[in-house]
């Protein structure tokens, strides 16, 4: 198959691919990607009915995001980060899941959660360039309402990751998800390839971006 066979949408600041990303990775361009900003399954088997976990009316205000959604897709079998090693630079979320395929690097953390609880208060990330730990803190209520998928970041979480690096136009995430490193990118004026396997969260992602390009014609 060709690259083309699996566009979803495109417009000037990047494009999204509907597939399986170890199919369409080698169909890329060599050189044509400068950063990868990602946040794949971790191979956790995540429970996503949240809604049962907080106990929580749907109905009600503190309901709000705290929904019940799809399992992830490959969250059922180990994640294998090295596919991806064969681009320059590099940041994964979800690094102490598959510790065992990675190399010395820098560690991000996303501080998440203040409060004590059954649900971890913050998340790792490994950068594949220097050897420091950076934080980054931003409450994960504050992303519930607008969430579209279960594990769906920040954008401020993935600016702040992409402003690591200042000089990388072309950011490409392989598991996509809702969109939110394409929408990321697109804020920071940088150009964005999306990969996403589910159509259902390619067509969110396309929202999305539709959504910011009046945000910022506004």
């Amino acid at each position: 198959m060709k690259l083309s066979d699996f566009e979803y949408y495109r417009e000037p600041s990047g494009v999204i691919y509907c597939g399986d990303c170890l199919e369409i990775l080698p169909l890329l361009e060599p050189g044509s990607v400068d950063l990868v900003v990602t946040d794949p399954p971790y191979g956790i088997n995540l429970p996503t009915d949240y809604a049962k976990q907080f106990n929580i009316n749907k109905n009600t205000q503190g309901g709000i995001g705290r929904r019940s959604y799809p399992p992830i897709y490959g969250d059922d079998k180990p994640f294998d980060p090295r596919p991806l090693f064969c681009f320059k630079n590099l940041i994964i979320w979800g690094a102490n899941c598959f510790l065992e395929h990675l190399y010395s690097g820098t560690i991000l953390i996303w501080h998440k959660r203040n409060s004590e609880g059954f649900l971890c208060n913050a998340e790792i990330a490994w950068m594949n360039k220097g050897k420091g730990a950076y934080i980054y803190s931003e409450p994960v209520e504050a992303n519930q309402a607008q969430r579209k998928h279960p594990t769906q970041k920040p954008e401020g979480l993935m600016r702040w990751c992409m402003d690591k690096y200042k000089t990388e136009q072309t950011i490409l995430d392989p598991f996509l998800g809702s969109g939110t490193t394409a929408v990321a990118a697109k804020q920071l004026g940088r150009k964005f390839i999306g990969i996403e396997i589910e159509e259902k969260y390619c067509e969110i992602a396309k929202q999305r971006l539709a959504q910011e390009e009046l945000a910022l014609a506004s």
